[in-house]
């Protein structure tokens, strides 16, 4: 079964609006375990708009499923705070400052020989690494070259297409897909997927590991509730 890793940032953005510690996000983070997420994603970024730095400390002490820190490699203090709390996986994305949300993978032809010395950083202190791309092959077979253990692939396009033409929306990520078999990488995937898409993306994409849901399942969860919302998630993953 692939795995769910619930990204609670959202959660984040609900406290942050009206200060003090309500909704808290180390009690979102334990309920998200406790209704069966197999991991918890933060995203923290330098503003702290969302997922602050202490938030990651505190969740850390306390979940016991995987935990995955995305974020941009290129700001020491996003490196600092992943060394600090050694993760179960990094997922590395090239977000610029102040953006609102990830929106294309990295380049791994262009900046390969950076990537490959953090890969082997973090690898050094024991955590997996996973690099944000696009769904190109070639993206892929650049990423292989950093020696990164895993690929998550950016779903955007093919949630937006989903529902017009769905073998088109589909057929890049097929094709990403069994190029990181090819490989050997590991596959994640993120990005606006959710209750109408996942099954059908989950069926078709092989040797698919992990999906990352934060902003579609957190909205659900007002309507369905926290527990129900996961369980319906959980249901899309299943083979």
């Amino acid at each position: 079964m692939t795995k769910l890793s619930v990204n609670i940032n959202k959660i984040a953005t609900l406290r942050n609006a009206r200060g003090g510690n309500v909704p808290n996000v180390v009690a979102a983070a334990l309920a998200c375990e406790r209704f069966g997420a197999q991991g918890i994603t933060v995203h923290p970024r330098p503003d702290e708009r969302h997922i602050r730095y202490q938030d990651v400390y505190d969740i850390k002490a306390e979940i016991t499923t995987e935990f995955n820190i995305e974020g941009n490699c290129r700001e020491q203090k996003f490196v600092d705070l992943v060394l600090a709390n050694k993760p179960t996986q990094v997922t590395l994305v090239p977000d610029s400052l102040n953006q609102i949300t990830s929106n294309h993978g990295w380049n791994t032809i262009e900046h390969r020989d950076y990537l490959r010395d953090v890969v082997k950083r973090f690898q050094d202190n024991g955590i997996r690494v996973s690099i944000f791309v696009d769904p190109d092959e070639e993206m892929v077979e650049g990423a292989a070259e950093t020696g990164t253990d895993r690929i998550e692939l950016y779903t955007e396009g093919y949630a937006a297409e989903f529902g017009y033409d769905d073998q088109k929306a589909i057929a890049p990520y097929i094709k990403a897909a069994r190029k990181a078999q090819e490989v050997d990488l590991g596959l994640n995937a993120g990005h606006d997927l959710d209750l109408h898409n996942l099954k059908y993306f989950n069926e078709r994409i092989p040797g698919l590991l992990e999906v990352s849901i934060g902003h579609a399942l957190i909205a659900d969860a007002l309507y369905l509730g926290l527990e129900e919302a996961i369980k319906r998630y959980l249901a899309c993953l299943r083979a």
